[in-house]
C-alpha cells in the first residue's frame, strides 16, 4: 500500500502541553521501519507546526487558540485530500484530537467529489462533542466531531466546504466513558451511535466493533479512523493528557484496528493525543506504532 505520512505538532487544541511532540514520539518507537517491514511504501512526508503557546494569544476563552487551530486544519485537510487524489493512505500523526477537523473535512471533499461519503470510526474516551457555546474549558480538542457534524464554529465546521464533512448516521464512537454533561444533549439530538465501555463490557468488543464497522461502512466509501489515544486505558497508554480509567484493553485495542483491517475499506487513519510528557519510556508511542500496524495489515498469523 501507497502512504502519505502527515506529522501535526499541534497542542493548542488541548488543556495539557506536549502533544505537539506526539509525533516525534511515534517515530523513535519505530514507526516507518515496521511499516516498511510491512510491505508498505511512503510515498510522502509532511509536517506541520502550529505557533508554539507562548507567542500567541489564546483569543476567544470558550474556543482558545482558534485561529491558529484553524490554520493547521486548513493545511492537513489540503495535504490529505492531494494524497489520496494521487491513490494514497493517509495516515497522520498527532498532536491533540483538534487535528482531526483537518484530516477527515480533506477526505470528505475528496469524496463529495464522488458523490460518495466518508464514514468515521472514532476511537476516544470522549465524544468531542462540545461547541463553544457548550464548552466547559474552552480547549477546541473537545469539539472536533461537534463541527465536522454541522455543528460549532462556522469557520471549523466551513473546513469542508459548503456542507458538513460528515453525516451522523456514518460516525460511530467507541469507548466513550467520560461525556460531558454539556455535550450530551447534542450526542443525543444528532443520534450519533455511541459504544460506551459499559455496553462493551456487557456485550463484547468483538460484537460491538462488527456492528460499529457494519455502521460506517454501510453506504459509504469506507472508513476512516480517528484514534485518540486515551481511548486506551491509561495502565497501557498512560502517555496522555486526559487520562480516563477503564478503557479499552491492550488486546480490545488490537482487536478494533484488526478488524478495521479486515474490511478492506480504510481510507485513513489518525493517532492522536499522545503526550509524551506523561509517559514513561515511550510505552503510548510503542504502542501507537502496533496499533498504526494492526491497522494496516499485521496479524498474528
Amino acid at each position: 500500500m501507497n502512504l502519505s505520512l502527515t506529522n501535526v505538532h499541534l497542542d493548542l487544541g488541548a488543556g495539557r502541553r506536549g502533544t505537539d511532540m506526539g509525533p516525534s514520539a511515534i517515530h523513535v518507537a519505530g514507526l516507518v521501519p515496521a511499516l516498511e517491514k510491512l510491505g508498505h511504501t511512503i510515498e510522502a512526508v509532511e509536517s506541520i507546526t502550529a505557533p508554539s503557546y507562548e507567542s500567541v494569544d489564546a483569543g476567544d476563552p470558550n474556543a482558545r487558540f482558534l485561529l491558529e487551530i484553524h490554520k493547521v486544519c486548513s493545511q492537513v485537510a489540503g495535504v490529505v485530500a492531494r494524497s489520496v487524489t494521487v491513490g494514497q493512505l493517509p495516515l497522520v500523526l498527532g498532536g491533540d484530537h483538534a487535528l482531526a477537523m483537518g484530516s477527515i473535512s480533506g477526505l470528505a471533499r475528496h469524496y463529495r467529489t464522488k458523490g460518495q461519503r466518508v464514514g468515521v470510526l472514532w476511537v476516544d474516551a470522549h465524544t468531542d462533542m462540545n461547541t463553544p457555546d457548550t464548552t466547559p474549558s474552552g480547549n477546541v480538542h473537545g469539539m472536533p466531531l461537534a463541527a465536522l457534524l454541522g455543528i460549532g464554529h462556522p469557520d471549523l465546521v466551513g473546513l469542508a466546504g459548503s456542507e458538513p464533512a460528515l453525516d451522523a448516521r456514518d460516525v460511530v464512537v467507541v469507548g466513550a466513558r467520560d461525556i460531558d454533561s454539556t455535550e450530551l444533549a447534542l450526542v443525543k439530538d444528532l443520534g450519533v451511535r455511541v459504544y460506551t465501555m459499559h455496553e462493551i463490557d456487557r456485550r463484547g468488543a468483538a460484537v460491538c466493533f462488527e456492528e460499529a464497522l457494519e455502521q460506517v461502512t454501510r453506504d459509504t466509501a469506507g472508513v476512516h479512523v480517528s484514534f485518540d489515544l486515551d481511548g486506551v486505558d491509561p495502565e497501557c497508554a498512560p502517555g496522555v493528557g486526559t487520562p480516563v480509567p477503564g478503557g479499552l484493553t491492550l488486546r480490545e485495542s488490537h482487536l478494533i484496528c484488526e478488524m478495521v483491517n479486515q474490511t478492506g475499506a480504510l481510507l485513513g487513519l489518525e493517532m492522536v493525543e499522545l503526550n509524551p510528557t506523561f509517559d514513561h519510556e515511550n510505552k503510548t508511542g510503542r504502542l501507537a506504532v502496533w496499533l498504526v500496524q494492526s491497522a494496516l495489515g499485521k496479524t498474528i498469523l
